[in-house]
């Protein structure tokens, strides 16, 4: 089994000082085998997570200097008008509820049950700020 560059062995050795030199790499002339490397292992360009996220619709990407993950999703108009209803009705969603929206609205659960928890921080803001 070809062993990759951030293999269990090589992190293992590398945290205790003793990590092998990776294709690519180098380390100053005359240095014990423990110093640093002048060039670290070269991490891929982008992960399989990032291609899918932004082939996915309705997703764009983030403003420069945004925290690493998923890109924000924008939400169209039909979306927010169900997503709106059914938190006037209820704003704590169930398992069937999330379901249901999540089918309807071509979302995963975890895209609704986030946008009903940020919902309920917005109302809370609202409400405090009524007062």
């Amino acid at each position: 089994m070809d062993k990759g560059p951030f293999s269990v062995e090589w992190l293992a050795q590398s945290s205790r000082g003793g990590a092998r030199e990776l294709p690519g790499e180098s380390r100053p002339e005359g240095s014990p085998e423990g110093s640093p490397l002048l060039t670290p292992p070269s991490l891929p360009a982008e992960s399989p997570r990032e291609r899918e996220a932004a082939e996915r619709p309705g997703h764009g990407a983030g403003p420069a200097g945004a925290a690493p993950g998923r890109p924000r999703t924008k939400f169209s108009a039909a979306q927010l008008r169900e997503l709106e209803r059914s938190f006037r009705e209820q704003r704590y969603i169930g398992a069937g509820e999330k379901r249901r929206l999540a089918a309807v609205l071509n979302l995963s659960q975890s895209q609704i049950k986030t946008w009903f928890q940020n919902r309920r921080m917005k109302f809370k803001r609202q409400t405090q700020d009524a007062r």
